[in-house]
Parts: structure tokens; sequence; C-alpha cells
């Protein structure tokens, strides 16, 4: 069954009539939420400390960056937009206390109400709106006239209004423009996760570095290895983009469509597709979720760790320095 989309003319921005919005964070998704909806009408404040970085692109962009505790007082809508290790212990001590009934708790990721480590009570809204795009790509598109396509889901009606209030939300930002895709905080959640970790970062991280180890101990040099493992990346994915694999090897070389279809099912294989479903699994069930809690409440020691060991990746290291000879690229040094 085709998943429900909704689009400008499918609501309004009546469900926002008159609240208050605080969105808590002005990190990525945050000054996009903030700006977007602000510029459409609604009244925004901003949770962020004022002496961080982006609070001060709060200030400058407007706003007046106030404590958590004190936005939520003013608000009848929070969007949480702090990163997913953080918002528990915010939650439990800035935001649990100081919530009302008939209040809305927003998200823009299902991560910690899915997994449990965040409980609103059973007499608030508790919604979601998370665009399918990195902020600055949610402002831009906005500032176009545009909109980055959105995931809604409502997770909890106290008041019977979240949907319109959800709804509002998304087309206050450029979701309803873009489209607004209904859904629920397990399958965004769960999916999200699944995409990271075994196809968009972990999965293309990995196959970039084994296909440079590959090259570089078979003898190839480092530079060449980069070049056709990482570098061109780039103009297959905008092509897949703009057409699905279909346009994607329409536009390719015939030699390496063949490749494509020959060689890619010996590597990425039926075995691949088993130890896939084991990750699903270990999201699903919450491992995953465990892990990463228990990490970050320890100081993140095992992340750091990996951090620091792909810094010194040969990819990393050759990548750098070829980087450095393309000043288009406005390349970043980290």
């Amino acid at each position: 069954m085709a998943i429900e989309t909704l689009y400008d003319k499918d609501g309004s921005l009546d469900g926002l009539a008159g609240k208050t919005v605080a969105v808590l964070g002005y990190g990525s998704q945050g000054h996009a939420h903030a700006q977007n909806l602000r510029d459409s009408g609604v009244k925004v404040i901003v949770a962020n400390r004022a002496e961080s970085a982006n609070g001060k692109l709060a200030a400058e962009h407007g706003f007046e960056p106030l404590p958590v505790d004190e936005a939520v007082k003013q608000a009848d809508v929070l969007i949480l937009t702090l990163p997913d290790e953080v918002q528990p212990e915010v939650y439990e001590k800035s935001i649990k206390p100081n919530l009302t009934a008939g209040m809305t708790v927003g998200f823009t990721h299902g991560f910690n109400v899915h997994f449990g480590t965040i409980t609103p009570p059973a007499d608030v809204d508790v919604i979601m709106v998370a665009p399918k795009g990195p902020g600055h790509t949610v402002r831009w598109e906005y500032e176009k006239g545009g909109g980055v396509p959105c995931l809604m889901a409502i997770h909890q009606d106290a008041t019977g209004k979240a949907k319109d209030i959800a709804m509002a939300w998304a087309i206050g930002v450029g979701g309803g423009k873009g489209g607004t895709l209904v859904t629920n905080f397990k399958d965004e959640c769960e999916t999200d996760l699944f995409g990271e970790q075994v196809v968009l970062c972990g999965g293309l991280s990995e196959m970039i570095k084994k296909g440079f180890e590959t090259l570089t101990e078979a003898g190839y040099p480092p530079e060449l290895a980069y070049f056709e493992v990482c570098h061109e990346l780039e103009l297959i994915i905008n092509l897949i983009k703009r057409g699905g694999l279909t346009y994607m090897r329409y536009s390719i070389s015939n030699t390496a469509e063949f490749g494509d279809y020959y060689t890619g099912p010996k590597i990425v294989d039926d075995a691949t597709k088993e130890r896939m479903a084991v990750a699903l699994k270990h999201i699903q069930d919450g491992g995953f979720a465990k892990a990463f809690r228990d990490d970050y409440e320890k100081g993140f020691p095992w992340f750091k760790q990996q951090q620091e060991k792909d810094k010194q990746h040969g990819v990393e290291k050759v990548g750098k320095e070829l980087r450095a000879m393309m000043p288009w690229l406005d390349p970043v040094d980290m």
C-alpha cells in the first residue's frame, strides 16, 4: 500500500495559530526549523546556550537564545533538535518539570521516544516532522520558494489536534511543497538507523576503505586509488539522485555498466544481505540503541577511538592532500 503523502492543499498553518513554538537547539536542523517557521508567520523562540557558536548564530538571526527551562515555560509547542544522546538528560532536567497538559512535544527523529529513553506524559501531544535533508538544504529550498520532503508522525494525540499541529509544522518548514509522507516513530527511526549504518555511512565508509586497501596493497598508487574509490562517488550519487540506478547506468560507459552487473553481485551478495538482516534485527530489538547509550554514558570512549583510528587511514591522508589541489571543492580540513 502506498504511503500517504500530503501537500500544502491538504492542511494549513492554522494548527500553530496563536501558539508559541520553542525550538530547542540551534544546530543544523534547529536553525532551519526556527527561521522557516518564523518566516511562515509563526511565533518562534529559541533555546540554546547564548555563549556557544550556535547561540551567537541565533542572535545574529534575530532570536534571543533562552535557557531550555525558560523556553519550555513560554511555549505551547516544543521542537527538539538537540543531539539524540543529549535529549534524555535535557528532557528530565529542563523539559519534563515544565510541561503542562495540552502542550505539544515535537521531535525531528524518533530515536528517544521509540526506544523509551524519553516518555512524555499522557496529557501532551507527541509528534514528529523529519525533513529528509540537512538543515542548510531545508533552509535554502524554503528561501527559494520550495521545500524538502518531510516525514510526519503522530505518536500521541492527547488534544485531538496533534495532526493539525504536525501538519502546520511541516507546511511551515516547506514540507507541504516538497511533500509530507505520513509514517510513525518506529518506522522512521528503524529505517533511518538502518540506512545510516548499512548503506549511507557505515556501508559506504567501509566499501571506500576496503577498496582503497585492495588497490594500494596490490601496488597501485594511493592517489589513483583515492580517485577511483572515493572522489568519483559524487558523480555517481548525483546521477542516482536525479534518475535512480537506471539513469546512472544510462549515463556511464558501457564498460562501467557491464562491470556493474558482472562484479557488483559478487561483492555485495546474499551473504551481505543476511548480515544486513542481522544489523536490522539489532536495531529493532534495541541492541544498537543500548550500545550507543552505554558508550555515551561512559564518555564515548569507543566512539572517540574509532574517530581517531579512521583519521589515520590511508584514504583520509591521501585524500586530504588531493583535495588541497582542488580549491573548487571548497575542501574542509578536519
